[in-house]
Protein backbone atom coordinates (compact mmCIF):
# COMPACT_ATOMS: atom_id res chain seq x y z
CA UNK A 1 0.00 0.00 0.00
CA UNK A 2 1.48 3.39 -0.98
CA UNK A 3 1.20 6.47 1.19
CA UNK A 4 -0.99 8.28 -1.36
CA UNK A 5 -3.77 5.87 -0.48
CA UNK A 6 -4.03 7.74 2.83
CA UNK A 7 -5.64 10.59 0.93
CA UNK A 8 -8.04 8.22 -0.79
CA UNK A 9 -9.06 6.79 2.58
CA UNK A 10 -9.70 10.23 4.09
CA UNK A 11 -11.63 11.31 1.00
CA UNK A 12 -13.75 8.15 0.97
CA UNK A 13 -14.57 8.48 4.67
CA UNK A 14 -15.66 12.09 4.28
CA UNK A 15 -12.82 13.59 6.34
CA UNK A 16 -11.62 15.55 3.29
CA UNK A 17 -13.57 17.06 0.44
CA UNK A 18 -12.34 16.85 -3.16
CA UNK A 19 -10.83 20.34 -3.18
CA UNK A 20 -8.88 19.71 0.03
CA UNK A 21 -7.69 16.37 -1.35
CA UNK A 22 -6.39 18.00 -4.53
CA UNK A 23 -4.62 20.81 -2.65
CA UNK A 24 -2.89 18.37 -0.29
CA UNK A 25 -1.96 16.06 -3.18
CA UNK A 26 -0.44 18.97 -5.11
CA UNK A 27 1.68 19.84 -2.07
CA UNK A 28 2.81 16.22 -1.62
CA UNK A 29 2.90 14.68 -5.10
CA UNK A 30 4.67 11.51 -3.91
CA UNK A 31 2.21 11.10 -1.03
CA UNK A 32 4.93 10.84 1.62
CA UNK A 33 3.62 13.72 3.75
CA UNK A 34 -0.01 13.75 2.68
CA UNK A 35 -1.54 13.30 6.15
CA UNK A 36 0.94 15.68 7.77
CA UNK A 37 0.16 18.40 5.21
CA UNK A 38 -3.60 17.87 5.50
CA UNK A 39 -3.31 18.27 9.28
CA UNK A 40 -1.07 21.37 8.96
CA UNK A 41 -3.59 23.01 6.64
CA UNK A 42 -6.36 22.38 9.16
CA UNK A 43 -8.35 20.09 6.86
CA UNK A 44 -8.50 17.22 9.34
CA UNK A 45 -7.46 16.47 12.91
CA UNK A 46 -4.46 14.14 13.22
CA UNK A 47 -6.28 11.76 15.57
CA UNK A 48 -9.30 11.50 13.26
CA UNK A 49 -7.04 10.88 10.27
CA UNK A 50 -4.96 8.20 12.00
CA UNK A 51 -8.04 6.44 13.41
CA UNK A 52 -9.60 6.30 9.93
CA UNK A 53 -6.41 5.03 8.27
CA UNK A 54 -5.77 2.55 11.10
CA UNK A 55 -9.29 1.22 10.76
CA UNK A 56 -8.68 0.74 7.04
CA UNK A 57 -5.29 -0.99 7.31
CA UNK A 58 -6.00 -2.95 10.50
CA UNK A 59 -3.95 -0.96 13.04
CA UNK A 60 -5.19 0.24 16.42
CA UNK A 61 -4.92 3.89 17.49
CA UNK A 62 -3.43 4.56 20.94
CA UNK A 63 -3.95 7.66 23.10
CA UNK A 64 -0.35 8.00 24.32
CA UNK A 65 -0.94 10.51 27.18
CA UNK A 66 -3.41 8.07 28.72
CA UNK A 67 -1.46 4.89 27.91
CA UNK A 68 0.50 2.85 30.44
CA UNK A 69 3.96 3.02 28.82
CA UNK A 70 6.63 0.55 29.98
CA UNK A 71 9.74 2.75 30.16
CA UNK A 72 12.02 -0.20 30.92
CA UNK A 73 11.74 -1.12 27.22
CA UNK A 74 13.91 1.91 26.37
CA UNK A 75 16.92 -0.14 27.52
CA UNK A 76 16.50 -2.65 24.68
CA UNK A 77 15.01 -0.34 22.05
CA UNK A 78 17.41 1.17 19.45
CA UNK A 79 17.44 4.88 20.26
CA UNK A 80 18.46 5.87 16.75
CA UNK A 81 15.04 4.69 15.53
CA UNK A 82 13.24 6.63 18.27
CA UNK A 83 14.67 9.88 16.92
CA UNK A 84 14.99 9.15 13.23
CA UNK A 85 11.64 7.44 12.71
CA UNK A 86 9.56 8.85 15.61
CA UNK A 87 8.96 5.41 17.12
CA UNK A 88 8.37 4.68 20.80
CA UNK A 89 8.02 1.34 22.61
CA UNK A 90 4.77 1.06 24.55
CA UNK A 91 4.57 -2.41 26.14
CA UNK A 92 5.57 -6.03 25.78
CA UNK A 93 2.78 -8.57 25.31
CA UNK A 94 3.21 -12.36 24.85
CA UNK A 95 6.65 -12.07 23.30
CA UNK A 96 5.60 -9.16 21.06
CA UNK A 97 6.68 -5.54 21.29
CA UNK A 98 3.95 -2.91 20.85
CA UNK A 99 5.49 0.14 19.13
CA UNK A 100 3.84 3.52 18.53
CA UNK A 101 4.34 5.08 15.09
CA UNK A 102 2.69 7.98 13.25
CA UNK A 103 3.35 6.51 9.79
CA UNK A 104 1.33 3.36 9.04
CA UNK A 105 2.91 2.98 5.58
CA UNK A 106 6.62 2.90 6.47
CA UNK A 107 7.28 -0.65 7.70
CA UNK A 108 11.06 -0.80 7.23
CA UNK A 109 11.91 0.85 10.61
CA UNK A 110 9.63 -1.69 12.32
CA UNK A 111 11.59 -4.49 10.65
CA UNK A 112 14.77 -2.93 12.07
CA UNK A 113 13.21 -2.91 15.54
CA UNK A 114 12.31 -6.59 15.20
CA UNK A 115 15.86 -7.44 14.08
CA UNK A 116 17.46 -5.43 16.92
CA UNK A 117 15.23 -6.74 19.72
CA UNK A 118 14.49 -10.24 18.52
CA UNK A 119 10.80 -9.63 19.20
CA UNK A 120 7.79 -9.59 16.92
CA UNK A 121 6.63 -5.99 16.49
CA UNK A 122 2.99 -4.95 16.71
CA UNK A 123 2.60 -1.36 15.42
CA UNK A 124 -0.04 1.00 16.83
CA UNK A 125 -0.80 4.48 15.55
CA UNK A 126 -0.23 7.65 17.59
CA UNK A 127 0.05 11.35 16.81
CA UNK A 128 3.52 12.54 15.79
CA UNK A 129 3.41 15.42 18.29
CA UNK A 130 2.42 13.03 21.09
CA UNK A 131 5.35 10.74 20.29
CA UNK A 132 7.69 13.77 20.25
CA UNK A 133 6.42 14.86 23.68
CA UNK A 134 7.02 11.37 25.04
CA UNK A 135 10.57 11.38 23.64
CA UNK A 136 11.38 14.75 25.21
CA UNK A 137 9.73 13.82 28.51
CA UNK A 138 11.60 10.55 29.02
CA UNK A 139 14.83 11.08 27.07
CA UNK A 140 15.18 14.81 27.74
CA UNK A 141 15.46 18.05 25.78
CA UNK A 142 18.29 17.67 23.28
CA UNK A 143 18.73 13.94 23.85
CA UNK A 144 19.01 13.11 20.18
CA UNK A 145 21.80 15.63 19.72
CA UNK A 146 23.70 14.52 22.79
CA UNK A 147 23.87 11.03 21.36
CA UNK A 148 24.77 12.34 17.90
CA UNK A 149 21.89 10.52 16.28
CA UNK A 150 20.82 12.94 13.55
CA UNK A 151 22.94 14.89 11.09
CA UNK A 152 21.41 18.32 10.66
CA UNK A 153 21.25 19.52 7.05
CA UNK A 154 21.02 23.10 5.92
CA UNK A 155 17.52 22.52 4.58
CA UNK A 156 16.33 21.39 8.02
CA UNK A 157 17.81 24.32 9.91
CA UNK A 158 15.05 25.70 12.15
CA UNK A 159 17.06 28.44 13.90
CA UNK A 160 18.70 31.20 11.88
CA UNK A 161 20.91 33.87 13.46
CA UNK A 162 20.10 37.34 12.13
CA UNK A 163 23.55 38.77 12.93
CA UNK A 164 27.07 37.54 12.27
CA UNK A 165 28.98 35.90 15.10
CA UNK A 166 32.65 36.28 15.92
CA UNK A 167 34.99 33.68 17.41
CA UNK A 168 38.47 34.05 18.87
CA UNK A 169 39.85 30.82 17.45
CA UNK A 170 40.38 29.22 20.86
CA UNK A 171 39.80 25.52 21.50
CA UNK A 172 36.67 26.27 23.56
CA UNK A 173 35.37 28.52 20.78
CA UNK A 174 35.89 25.79 18.19
CA UNK A 175 34.17 23.21 20.42
CA UNK A 176 31.18 25.56 20.80
CA UNK A 177 30.87 25.73 17.01
CA UNK A 178 30.66 21.97 16.51
CA UNK A 179 27.52 20.86 14.68
CA UNK A 180 26.25 18.76 17.58
CA UNK A 181 26.58 21.65 20.07
CA UNK A 182 24.97 24.13 17.67
CA UNK A 183 22.04 21.75 17.16
CA UNK A 184 21.70 21.10 20.89
CA UNK A 185 21.48 24.82 21.70
CA UNK A 186 19.03 25.35 18.84
CA UNK A 187 16.89 22.52 20.16
CA UNK A 188 16.76 24.05 23.65
CA UNK A 189 15.66 27.40 22.16
CA UNK A 190 13.07 25.89 19.80
CA UNK A 191 11.56 23.78 22.58
CA UNK A 192 11.31 26.89 24.81
CA UNK A 193 9.60 28.91 22.08
CA UNK A 194 7.15 26.11 21.26
CA UNK A 195 6.37 25.80 24.98
CA UNK A 196 5.56 29.58 25.13
CA UNK A 197 8.34 30.08 27.68
CA UNK A 198 9.16 33.68 28.58
CA UNK A 199 12.55 32.76 30.11
CA UNK A 200 15.06 29.93 29.82
CA UNK A 201 17.25 29.21 32.87
CA UNK A 202 20.41 27.17 32.22
CA UNK A 203 21.96 26.67 35.64
CA UNK A 204 25.31 25.18 36.60
CA UNK A 205 24.74 23.24 39.81
CA UNK A 206 26.72 20.69 41.77
CA UNK A 207 24.75 17.82 40.24
CA UNK A 208 25.30 19.13 36.71
CA UNK A 209 23.38 21.25 34.22
CA UNK A 210 19.76 22.10 35.05
CA UNK A 211 17.38 23.60 32.48
CA UNK A 212 14.15 25.29 33.52
CA UNK A 213 11.56 27.16 31.45
CA UNK A 214 9.34 29.89 32.88
CA UNK A 215 5.91 29.25 31.36
CA UNK A 216 3.00 31.52 32.30
CA UNK A 217 5.08 32.92 35.16
CA UNK A 218 5.95 29.55 36.75
CA UNK A 219 9.40 27.90 36.53
CA UNK A 220 9.14 24.31 35.28
CA UNK A 221 12.19 21.97 35.28
CA UNK A 222 12.88 20.26 31.96
CA UNK A 223 14.09 16.66 31.70
CA UNK A 224 17.61 16.45 30.24
CA UNK A 225 19.81 13.40 29.62
CA UNK A 226 22.70 13.05 32.10
CA UNK A 227 25.18 13.01 29.19
CA UNK A 228 24.43 16.70 28.62
CA UNK A 229 26.82 17.58 31.46
CA UNK A 230 29.75 16.73 29.17
CA UNK A 231 28.65 19.60 26.94
CA UNK A 232 28.12 22.16 29.72
CA UNK A 233 31.05 24.44 28.82
CA UNK A 234 30.35 24.16 25.10
CA UNK A 235 26.66 25.05 25.54
CA UNK A 236 27.45 28.12 27.62
CA UNK A 237 30.22 29.18 25.22
CA UNK A 238 27.90 28.75 22.22
CA UNK A 239 25.27 30.99 23.82
CA UNK A 240 27.92 33.59 24.72
CA UNK A 241 29.20 33.56 21.13
CA UNK A 242 25.64 33.98 19.81
CA UNK A 243 25.22 36.91 22.23
CA UNK A 244 28.53 38.46 21.09
CA UNK A 245 29.98 38.18 24.60
CA UNK A 246 33.53 37.46 25.73
CA UNK A 247 33.78 33.68 26.17
CA UNK A 248 37.13 34.01 27.96
CA UNK A 249 35.60 36.16 30.72
CA UNK A 250 34.21 33.80 33.35
CA UNK A 251 34.54 35.94 36.47
CA UNK A 252 32.22 38.88 35.75
CA UNK A 253 28.52 39.07 34.81
CA UNK A 254 27.79 39.86 31.16
CA UNK A 255 24.66 40.92 29.26
CA UNK A 256 23.99 40.36 25.59
CA UNK A 257 21.34 39.91 22.95
CA UNK A 258 20.56 37.35 20.27
CA UNK A 259 18.36 37.97 17.24
CA UNK A 260 16.93 34.82 15.71
CA UNK A 261 14.48 33.69 13.10
CA UNK A 262 12.74 30.49 14.19
CA UNK A 263 10.32 28.82 11.78
CA UNK A 264 9.88 32.14 10.01
CA UNK A 265 9.24 34.16 13.21
CA UNK A 266 11.63 36.82 14.47
CA UNK A 267 12.69 36.20 18.05
CA UNK A 268 14.67 38.58 20.25
CA UNK A 269 16.54 36.97 23.16
CA UNK A 270 18.05 38.99 26.03
CA UNK A 271 20.89 37.06 27.65
CA UNK A 272 22.27 37.42 31.19
CA UNK A 273 25.37 35.43 32.21
CA UNK A 274 26.41 35.35 35.87
CA UNK A 275 29.25 33.30 37.40
CA UNK A 276 28.04 30.98 40.19
CA UNK A 277 30.06 28.71 42.49
CA UNK A 278 29.62 25.70 40.18
CA UNK A 279 30.16 27.62 36.93
CA UNK A 280 28.36 30.17 34.81
CA UNK A 281 24.56 30.25 34.71
CA UNK A 282 22.54 31.80 31.89
CA UNK A 283 19.05 33.27 31.86
CA UNK A 284 17.50 34.14 28.51
CA UNK A 285 14.40 36.35 28.19
CA UNK A 286 12.53 35.39 25.02
CA UNK A 287 10.67 38.15 23.20
CA UNK A 288 8.57 36.54 20.50
CA UNK A 289 7.48 39.43 18.29
CA UNK A 290 5.18 37.27 16.21
CA UNK A 291 3.27 35.98 19.25
CA UNK A 292 2.57 39.40 20.80
CA UNK A 293 -0.71 41.23 20.35
CA UNK A 294 -1.03 44.75 21.75
CA UNK A 295 -4.79 45.27 21.97
CA UNK A 296 -6.02 47.09 25.06
CA UNK A 297 -9.46 45.50 24.98
CA UNK A 298 -8.00 41.98 24.98
CA UNK A 299 -5.84 42.37 28.09
CA UNK A 300 -8.60 41.21 30.43
CA UNK A 301 -9.75 44.53 31.94
CA UNK A 302 -13.24 44.76 33.40
CA UNK A 303 -15.44 46.66 30.94
CA UNK A 304 -15.86 49.61 33.31
CA UNK A 305 -12.11 49.75 33.99
CA UNK A 306 -11.40 49.70 30.26
CA UNK A 307 -13.79 52.57 29.55
CA UNK A 308 -12.35 54.77 32.30
CA UNK A 309 -8.76 54.00 31.29
CA UNK A 310 -9.62 54.67 27.64
CA UNK A 311 -10.90 58.13 28.61
CA UNK A 312 -7.74 58.83 30.64
CA UNK A 313 -5.30 58.00 27.82
CA UNK A 314 -7.12 60.53 25.63
CA UNK A 315 -6.32 63.39 28.04
CA UNK A 316 -4.27 66.25 26.54
CA UNK A 317 -1.72 66.34 29.37
CA UNK A 318 -0.85 64.77 32.71
CA UNK A 319 0.95 61.66 33.95
CA UNK A 320 -0.45 58.12 33.70
CA UNK A 321 1.46 55.51 35.70
CA UNK A 322 1.37 51.72 35.47
CA UNK A 323 2.77 49.91 38.50
CA UNK A 324 3.62 46.36 39.47
CA UNK A 325 6.58 44.03 39.96
CA UNK A 326 8.87 42.84 37.17
CA UNK A 327 7.01 40.59 34.74
CA UNK A 328 3.53 41.84 35.59
CA UNK A 329 2.72 43.00 32.05
CA UNK A 330 3.31 46.75 32.50
CA UNK A 331 5.05 47.16 29.12
CA UNK A 332 2.26 45.31 27.32
CA UNK A 333 -0.37 47.60 28.88
CA UNK A 334 1.59 50.74 27.94
CA UNK A 335 2.28 49.58 24.38
CA UNK A 336 -1.40 48.69 23.97
CA UNK A 337 -2.40 52.13 25.26
CA UNK A 338 -0.02 53.88 22.85
CA UNK A 339 -1.26 51.89 19.86
CA UNK A 340 -4.87 52.62 20.90
CA UNK A 341 -4.31 56.38 20.63
CA UNK A 342 -1.71 56.34 17.84
CA UNK A 343 -2.95 58.48 14.94
CA UNK A 344 -1.08 60.45 12.24
CA UNK A 345 -1.81 63.74 14.04
CA UNK A 346 -0.06 62.63 17.25
CA UNK A 347 3.71 62.57 17.74
CA UNK A 348 4.55 59.76 20.16
CA UNK A 349 8.12 59.27 21.43
CA UNK A 350 9.30 56.61 23.87
CA UNK A 351 12.52 56.18 25.81
CA UNK A 352 13.05 52.62 27.00
CA UNK A 353 15.62 50.28 28.53
CA UNK A 354 15.54 48.12 26.51
CA UNK A 355 13.21 48.64 23.56
CA UNK A 356 11.40 45.30 23.81
CA UNK A 357 9.15 45.53 20.75
CA UNK A 358 9.29 47.87 17.77
CA UNK A 359 5.98 49.66 17.24
CA UNK A 360 4.93 50.93 13.83
CA UNK A 361 4.38 54.70 13.72
CA UNK A 362 5.95 55.35 17.14
CA UNK A 363 9.42 56.84 17.66
CA UNK A 364 11.43 54.74 20.13
CA UNK A 365 14.73 55.56 21.85
CA UNK A 366 17.04 52.99 23.45
CA UNK A 367 18.73 54.46 26.53
CA UNK A 368 22.48 53.90 27.05
CA UNK A 369 23.42 54.86 30.62
CA UNK A 370 27.12 54.06 30.01
CA UNK A 371 27.40 56.93 27.54
CA UNK A 372 25.14 59.27 29.50
CA UNK A 373 21.90 58.66 27.59
CA UNK A 374 19.73 58.04 30.66
CA UNK A 375 15.95 58.34 30.95
CA UNK A 376 16.34 61.87 32.29
CA UNK A 377 18.81 62.96 29.58
CA UNK A 378 16.78 61.46 26.74
CA UNK A 379 13.59 63.02 28.12
CA UNK A 380 15.15 66.49 28.01
CA UNK A 381 15.96 65.94 24.33
CA UNK A 382 12.56 64.47 23.57
CA UNK A 383 10.81 67.62 24.78
CA UNK A 384 12.72 69.61 22.13
CA UNK A 385 11.44 67.17 19.50
CA UNK A 386 7.86 68.48 19.59
CA UNK A 387 6.06 65.40 20.97
CA UNK A 388 2.41 65.14 22.01
CA UNK A 389 2.75 61.90 24.00
CA UNK A 390 5.84 60.64 25.80
CA UNK A 391 6.52 57.18 27.26
CA UNK A 392 9.29 56.87 29.85
CA UNK A 393 10.24 53.23 30.42
CA UNK A 394 10.55 53.67 34.18
CA UNK A 395 10.79 56.50 36.70
CA UNK A 396 13.82 55.42 38.74
CA UNK A 397 15.14 58.64 40.27
CA UNK A 398 14.28 62.22 41.19
CA UNK A 399 15.71 63.72 38.00
CA UNK A 400 13.55 61.54 35.76
CA UNK A 401 10.49 62.18 37.94
CA UNK A 402 11.01 65.96 37.81
CA UNK A 403 11.45 65.89 34.03
CA UNK A 404 8.28 63.83 33.65
CA UNK A 405 6.33 66.31 35.78
CA UNK A 406 7.80 69.22 33.81
CA UNK A 407 6.71 67.55 30.58
CA UNK A 408 3.14 67.13 31.85
CA UNK A 409 3.02 70.77 33.05
CA UNK A 410 4.07 71.96 29.58
CA UNK A 411 1.15 70.22 27.88
CA UNK A 412 2.31 66.65 27.25
CA UNK A 413 0.68 63.36 28.13
CA UNK A 414 3.30 61.24 29.88
CA UNK A 415 3.15 57.45 30.39
CA UNK A 416 5.56 55.65 32.69
CA UNK A 417 5.99 52.77 35.13
CA UNK A 418 6.89 52.45 38.80
CA UNK A 419 7.77 49.42 40.91
CA UNK A 420 5.11 49.63 43.63
CA UNK A 421 2.79 46.98 45.04
CA UNK A 422 -0.46 48.86 44.49
CA UNK A 423 -1.78 52.01 42.86
CA UNK A 424 -1.93 54.11 46.02
CA UNK A 425 1.77 53.60 46.76
CA UNK A 426 2.72 55.41 43.53
CA UNK A 427 1.92 58.82 45.04
CA UNK A 428 3.98 58.21 48.17
CA UNK A 429 6.85 56.72 46.11
CA UNK A 430 7.17 59.91 44.05
CA UNK A 431 7.10 62.03 47.21
CA UNK A 432 9.75 59.77 48.77
CA UNK A 433 11.94 60.37 45.71
CA UNK A 434 11.89 64.08 46.55
CA UNK A 435 9.11 65.42 44.30
CA UNK A 436 7.04 68.15 45.90
CA UNK A 437 3.65 66.73 47.01
CA UNK A 438 1.65 69.49 45.32
CA UNK A 439 3.32 68.63 41.98
CA UNK A 440 2.46 64.94 42.38
CA UNK A 441 -1.13 65.84 43.24
CA UNK A 442 -1.57 68.20 40.30
CA UNK A 443 0.08 66.13 37.54
CA UNK A 444 -0.68 62.43 38.17
CA UNK A 445 -4.04 61.75 36.53
CA UNK A 446 -4.30 58.01 37.20
CA UNK A 447 -2.36 54.98 38.37
CA UNK A 448 -2.97 51.46 37.08
CA UNK A 449 -1.64 48.62 39.26
CA UNK A 450 -1.62 45.18 37.70
CA UNK A 451 -0.59 41.55 38.03
CA UNK A 452 -0.63 38.55 35.72
CA UNK A 453 -2.42 35.32 36.66
CA UNK A 454 -2.61 32.05 34.78
CA UNK A 455 -5.74 31.43 32.76
CA UNK A 456 -7.50 28.07 33.20
CA UNK A 457 -7.30 25.82 30.16
CA UNK A 458 -10.76 26.11 28.54
CA UNK A 459 -10.59 22.55 27.22
CA UNK A 460 -10.14 20.72 30.51
CA UNK A 461 -11.16 22.98 33.42
CA UNK A 462 -13.83 21.40 35.60
CA UNK A 463 -16.37 22.71 38.16
CA UNK A 464 -15.42 22.56 41.84
CA UNK A 465 -17.34 23.60 44.94
CA UNK A 466 -14.91 24.71 47.67
CA UNK A 467 -16.08 25.33 51.23
CA UNK A 468 -15.72 28.63 53.09
CA UNK A 469 -12.76 27.16 54.99
CA UNK A 470 -10.90 26.57 51.72
CA UNK A 471 -11.21 30.18 50.57
CA UNK A 472 -9.82 33.41 52.11
CA UNK A 473 -12.08 35.47 54.36
CA UNK A 474 -12.44 38.28 51.81
CA UNK A 475 -13.74 35.97 49.05
CA UNK A 476 -17.35 36.85 48.06
CA UNK A 477 -18.92 33.49 48.96
CA UNK A 478 -22.45 34.78 48.36
CA UNK A 479 -21.61 35.53 44.70
CA UNK A 480 -20.50 32.00 43.74
CA UNK A 481 -22.61 30.99 40.70
CA UNK A 482 -24.83 27.89 40.67
CA UNK A 483 -22.30 25.86 38.69
CA UNK A 484 -19.61 26.66 41.25
CA UNK A 485 -16.02 27.73 40.60
CA UNK A 486 -13.54 26.04 38.26
CA UNK A 487 -10.26 24.24 38.84
CA UNK A 488 -7.40 22.92 36.67
CA UNK A 489 -7.23 19.35 35.37
CA UNK A 490 -4.62 19.00 32.62
CA UNK A 491 -4.93 17.79 29.04
CA UNK A 492 -2.99 17.56 25.82
CA UNK A 493 -3.84 21.13 24.83
CA UNK A 494 -2.23 22.60 27.98
CA UNK A 495 0.57 19.99 28.30
CA UNK A 496 -1.09 18.49 31.38
CA UNK A 497 -0.62 21.73 33.37
CA UNK A 498 -4.28 22.80 33.59
CA UNK A 499 -3.50 26.40 32.61
CA UNK A 500 -2.98 27.97 29.19
CA UNK A 501 -1.80 31.55 28.86
CA UNK A 502 -2.14 34.47 31.25
CA UNK A 503 -4.47 37.39 31.84
CA UNK A 504 -4.21 40.63 33.77
CA UNK A 505 -5.95 41.75 36.94
CA UNK A 506 -6.15 45.50 37.33
CA UNK A 507 -6.58 48.25 39.93
CA UNK A 508 -7.25 51.64 38.34
CA UNK A 509 -6.97 54.60 40.70
CA UNK A 510 -8.22 57.83 39.17
CA UNK A 511 -6.86 60.90 40.93
CA UNK A 512 -10.07 62.33 42.38
CA UNK A 513 -10.19 65.52 44.45
CA UNK A 514 -10.02 63.44 47.65
CA UNK A 515 -6.93 61.61 46.42
CA UNK A 516 -5.27 64.88 45.27
CA UNK A 517 -5.78 66.42 48.70
CA UNK A 518 -4.40 63.36 50.49
CA UNK A 519 -1.36 63.23 48.18
CA UNK A 520 -0.70 66.92 48.80
CA UNK A 521 -0.99 66.33 52.56
CA UNK A 522 1.60 63.49 52.38
CA UNK A 523 -1.01 60.99 53.59
CA UNK A 524 -0.10 57.32 53.81
CA UNK A 525 -0.80 55.03 50.88
CA UNK A 526 -3.32 53.19 53.07
CA UNK A 527 -5.42 56.36 53.49
CA UNK A 528 -5.14 57.12 49.78
CA UNK A 529 -6.38 53.61 48.97
CA UNK A 530 -9.29 53.96 51.41
CA UNK A 531 -10.37 57.19 49.70
CA UNK A 532 -10.14 55.61 46.26
CA UNK A 533 -12.21 52.60 47.35
CA UNK A 534 -14.88 54.91 48.78
CA UNK A 535 -14.97 56.59 45.36
CA UNK A 536 -15.61 53.23 43.66
CA UNK A 537 -12.16 51.81 42.86
CA UNK A 538 -11.97 48.05 42.27
CA UNK A 539 -8.87 46.70 44.01
CA UNK A 540 -6.56 44.08 42.52
CA UNK A 541 -8.10 41.53 44.86
CA UNK A 542 -11.68 42.41 43.84
CA UNK A 543 -10.80 42.24 40.14
CA UNK A 544 -9.16 38.89 40.77
CA UNK A 545 -12.21 37.49 42.58
CA UNK A 546 -14.37 38.67 39.70
CA UNK A 547 -12.28 36.57 37.28
CA UNK A 548 -12.44 33.58 39.64
CA UNK A 549 -16.26 33.84 39.77
CA UNK A 550 -16.34 33.94 35.96
CA UNK A 551 -14.30 30.70 35.78
CA UNK A 552 -11.27 32.31 34.13
CA UNK A 553 -8.74 31.48 36.85
CA UNK A 554 -8.49 30.03 40.38
CA UNK A 555 -8.56 31.53 43.87
CA UNK A 556 -5.05 30.11 44.42
CA UNK A 557 -3.74 32.17 41.50
CA UNK A 558 -5.19 35.38 42.93
CA UNK A 559 -3.79 34.63 46.39
CA UNK A 560 -0.38 33.96 44.81
CA UNK A 561 -0.05 37.49 43.43
CA UNK A 562 -2.18 39.72 45.72
CA UNK A 563 -2.65 40.60 49.37
CA UNK A 564 -6.01 40.53 51.14
CA UNK A 565 -8.21 43.63 51.37
CA UNK A 566 -9.16 43.16 55.01
CA UNK A 567 -7.37 46.34 56.05
CA UNK A 568 -9.32 48.55 53.64
CA UNK A 569 -12.90 49.71 54.17
CA UNK A 570 -14.78 48.15 51.28
CA UNK A 571 -17.73 50.40 50.74
CA UNK A 572 -17.96 49.89 46.99
CA UNK A 573 -19.57 47.10 45.04
CA UNK A 574 -17.25 44.87 42.98
CA UNK A 575 -19.29 45.84 39.95
CA UNK A 576 -18.12 49.47 40.06
CA UNK A 577 -14.95 50.95 38.60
Amino acid sequence: MVAMEAGEILLRRGLLNRQQFEVARASAPDGSRFVELAVEKGYVGEEDALRAIGDEVGLDYIDLPQADVDLSLLKIFPHRLIHRQSLFPVRRTNGSLVVATSDPFDLYPLDEVAAATGLAVVPVLAGKAEIAKLIKKHLGVGSETVQGLIDQTAEEEEVQLLSDIETDGSELSEQAQEASVVRLVNEILVEAIESRASDVHIESQGSGLVIRYRIDGILLPQPVPPEINRFQSAIISRLKIMSRLNIAEKRLPQDGRIKLRVSGREIDVRVSVIPMIHGESIVMRILDKGAMSFELRKLGMHERTYKVFREIIDLPHGIVLVTGPTGSGKTTTLYSALLEINTPDLKIITTEDPVEYQLEGINQIQVHPKIGLTFAASLRSILRHDPDVVLIGEIRDLETAENAIQASLTGHLVFSTLHTNDAASAYTRLVDMGVEPFLVASTVEAVMAQRLVRRLCPKCKQPIRPTADELPVDFPMDEIPAEGLFGPVGCRACRQIGFAGRMGIYELMVTSEDVRQLAQDRASSWKVKQAAVRNGMRTLRQDGWDKVLKGSTTAEEIMRVTKGDRDVSMTSSPATT
